[in-house]
């Protein structure tokens, strides 16, 4: 039997025990109601760019932005180093969720982050320049990132078994230099917005701000606020998202780009004549109209490019026109046109969607670009020549990152929906406008 001095020191002991877990069990720990990412363009490869925190310890990762990509894929064949990294073994429930196909069962020499045995692959993409590898290696680790409520960014938050796909180097090929991999934001149970949501059960949205600034995605719901305090999420036009079932990437699964319902394009009022039937996606999931992060400007199947071209030329006659400059077909002398608080006074893009009054309307600052100090072009491009373009169009209209600049676009994807805010210039904010320097 203890001597009652060591009764009284083990019940002291356990007194303050029961209080530290007790305190611990009364303070939940930060659960975040948003994520932010920060997003800049490279201007040698118009690509759109942010980082990531990954592994352990932690180092940063710069990756090429693809909304419609299927997930979040590294390069881990160069100084890919981390005590926390595992692989997806075959048959488990992460290669369920990801539906993976294939399993590696001989890895030599040794295992290592993208080579082991008894794990799931996927195929990585860089999309940018269209190349897959056959031998990606599913599995997941550590990923830090920053909270935000809206209006400001808040605590560094992580994730211990993030999922990714590990790809090879040569698949670098073609991405901005320094980028080591592909943040994809798919309509698919794997893609970061969803493995997001799920790791912190908040909503299954997210939203995207590009700039040729500094932008953002957003991860989860608004608000959105933008200097100087406008929320941006008061005000969006909703339209459906529409689910193409063939996938251009992986074969028997539905795509995971985001795909919107186009009826009629209108340019100053005036219906665009064209073949209709090519806006909408047939049984063989050719067709439609889809957003891309990867495509600079807004590429279209070559007849409608022509009417296009065609109708805001008309529309425009009254200013004189220079020789076009690659890959822009219309361009005009700028000098004589005016400015507006929307960009250059040319005529407005209307994308005409389920019904006559919901339209994306496109203003001078989106549809133009200035490729020479006198020099202005219509920023659409002939699909001729493009996987997604040309007179047999994968996908008749691809809306480009010129196009959405300076747009908020939130992707609902519990309720199949896009919410958008057309252009940001007309409410005197943009989306470099985001309080990166303040802190909740």
């Amino acid at each position: 039997m203890a001597p009652p001095a060591n009764n009284l020191l083990i019940s002291c002991i356990l007194f303050c025990c029961l209080i530290a877990v007790s305190e611990a069990e009364a303070q939940p720990s930060f659960r975040p109601k948003a994520l932010i990412l920060p997003v800049t363009k490279d201007p040698s490869t118009l690509q759109y760019l942010t980082q990531i925190n990954q592994r352990t310890p932690l180092v940063p990762v710069k990756l090429a932005l693809d909304l419609g990509g299927q997930y979040l894929w590294v390069d881990c064949e160069q100084g890919y180093v981390s005590s926390s990294y595992k692989p997806a073994p075959c048959g488990s429930a992460q290669c369920s969720l990801a539906n993976s196909k294939s399993c590696t069962i001989a890895c030599l020499p040794s295992p290592r982050p993208g080579c082991n045995n008894n794990t799931c692959g996927l195929m990585p993409e860089n999309t940018v320049v269209t190349r897959t590898s056959p031998s990606g290696q599913f599995g997941q680790d550590v990923v830090s990132i920053q909270s935000t409520d809206g209006s400001n960014p808040g605590k560094i938050v992580k994730v211990p078994n993030f999922l990714f796909t590990c790809g090879a180097t040569f698949l670098l090929d073609g991405l901005a230099k320094g980028v080591k991999g592909m943040a994809g934001l798919g309509r698919n149970k794997i893609s970061m917005p969803s493995r997001f949501s799920a790791a912190f059960s908040f909503h299954r949205k997210f939203a995207v701000c590009l700039t040729a600034g500094k932008g953002a995605v957003f991860f989860g719901d608004g608000p959105y606020v933008m200097l100087p305090n406008i929320d941006i999420s008061k005000s969006l036009i909703f339209t459906p998202l529409i689910l193409n079932k063939i996938s251009t990437a992986s074969e028997g699964e539905p795509s995971s780009d985001y795909f919107i319902g186009v009826n009629s394009i209108k340019i100053n009022n005036k219906i665009v004549p064209l073949n209709t039937t090519l806006l909408k996606i047939n049984e063989d999931g050719f067709g439609g109209t889809k957003i891309s992060t990867v495509q600079p400007h807004t590429v279209l199947d070559t007849s409608i490019h022509k009417a296009v071209i065609a109708t805001f030329a008309k529309e425009l006659s009254g200013v004189p026109r220079v020789a076009g400059v690659r890959p822009f077909e219309l361009c005009y002398n700028s000098t004589a046109i005016g400015s507006t608080r929307v960009g250059p006074a040319v005529p407005q893009i209307d994308l005409v969607l389920q019904s006559s009054n919901v339209h994306w309307r496109i203003f001078g600052a989106n549809s133009m670009v200035q490729v020479k100090n006198d020099v202005i072009c219509l920023g659409f491009v002939d699909g001729l020549g493009f996987v997604d373009g040309g007179v047999n169009p994968r996908t008749a209209i691809v809306i480009g990152g010129h196009q959405v600049e300076d747009n908020l676009l939130q992707f609902d994807l519990a309720a199949s929906r896009l919410g958008f805010s057309s252009s940001l210039l007309s409410r005197q904010t943009t989306c470099s406008n985001f309080n990166f320097t303040s802190t909740a």
